[in-house]
């Protein structure tokens, strides 16, 4: 495949990022939106639909994310899960179904897996042909009935040992790609019965049944290099604080889960979360988060965010590091064709003629 020019040369390695993630808000960065960046110094950038409209275009606009930092690994993140949260899709880019869809479509966790493997490793061709290095995927959530429908059909089932044999096999398409996998949403997000974009969810279940479901996905994967909170009050834990922003949550992240990788916000933004900006941004350090993330776009509340953010430093820098370190250089042999034929083919059940050589082993 068509390696990404930036890809492998950093410029500036001695120039330190701030501990925060960006959005912009349209197809290319306005001159204030290169200002800010320049002087601010985010770690990374994240696309949304609004930034999106052909390969040619979004290839220049990650490229200019990553010229105002002056550093050619910059991440840049995209939510694209497939279903309801897919920021790239149709007509440039082939869509993709919802997570759950896989195990339906086959009945067998285990054939699923190597179905979902596929579909992630297609998905991060795509990625990383516009110069998209990291995915907000794969979502460990484990819904309860009764839940929310936020999370419904983004879940990979409603096992927890399924989820957990599911979303690494996402993660490992996306790494074996050239593309880092975010798990989201730690510690968990499916028993909420509230959606966090708008309101504060608070989950009553007791820390023995949220250790032996909601977290088990989490901790079977906590060697994942970066991981996103949940905007989700578990009283068990913090009965005052939403996981974000509570030090007992993120301890429980790194001590209870054993999770070791750069630990990012969900979006600031979202009204789950109380206070200005700045005061948010500050919280979430605070409570150990590594990095905040904030995506709309919005110029004004960027440079409020930016009040609440230090520079990437001590075990946080660490782990920033390491994480980049992730990203494969030369993605697998991959032939896209062949893989999409297959993926389509498998979804609609066509299993015998579909049948074809490992993904791992077909020749770009």
């Amino acid at each position: 495949m068509r390696r990404h020019p930036g890809f492998g040369r950093g410029l500036h390695p001695s120039v330190t990022r701030s501990a925060a993630i960006y959005g912009c808000s349209g197809h290319r960065l306005t001159e204030d939106e290169k200002a800010f960046f320049a002087d601010a110094q985010p770690w990374g950038f994240i696309v949304f639909r609004r930034n999106v409209d052909s390969p040619e275009q979004m290839r220049a606009l990650t490229d200019e994310m990553r010229d105002c930092v002056g550093e050619a690994d910059a991440p840049v993140l995209i939510d694209q899960e497939g279903g309801r949260v897919q920021r790239m899709g149709p007509p440039h880019w082939p869509k993709y179904p919802p997570a759950e869809a896989y195990l339906k479509a086959t009945n067998d966790p285990l054939a699923a897996r190597e179905l979902v493997r596929l579909g992630a490793r297609l998905m991060a061709h795509d990625l990383r042909s516009v110069g998209v290095n990291v995915d907000c995927a794969p979502v460990l959530d484990v819904p309860v009935p009764g839940a929310h429908d936020i999370i419904g059909d983004r879940a990979w089932a409603r096992h927890p040992e399924t989820v957990a044999t599911l979303g690494r096999a996402a993660a490992e398409g996306l790494l074996a790609g050239g593309v880092l996998p975010v798990i989201k949403h730690m510690p968990g997000h499916g028993r909420a019965f509230a959606d966090s974009h708008h309101d504060l969810p608070v989950v009553h279940a007791d820390l023995a049944t949220l250790d032996s479901w909601d977290f088990a996905p989490f901790r079977a994967l906590s060697d994942m290099p970066l991981a996103m909170t949940a905007h989700v009050v578990f009283d068990a834990v913090d009965p005052k604080r939403p996981a974000t922003t509570s030090r007992k949550a993120v301890r429980l992240m790194r001590e209870g889960l054993g999770f070791v990788g750069l630990i990012m916000t969900d979006d600031l933004s979202m009204k789950a979360l109380s206070g200005s900006l700045r005061e948010r941004a500050e919280a979430s350090l605070k409570a150990g988060c590594d990095v905040v993330l904030h995506c709309n776009g919005d110029l004004r509340e960027m440079r409020e965010t930016a009040e609440g953010v230090g520079r990437l430093k001590g075990k946080a820098e660490k782990r920033a590091t390491a994480a980049l370190a992730r990203i494969v250089r030369e993605p697998e042999p991959f032939d896209p064709f062949e893989a999409r034929d297959r993926l389509d083919a498998l979804m609609a059940g066509k299993l015998e003629a579909a049948r074809g050589p490992d993904v791992g082993e077909a020749q770009a």
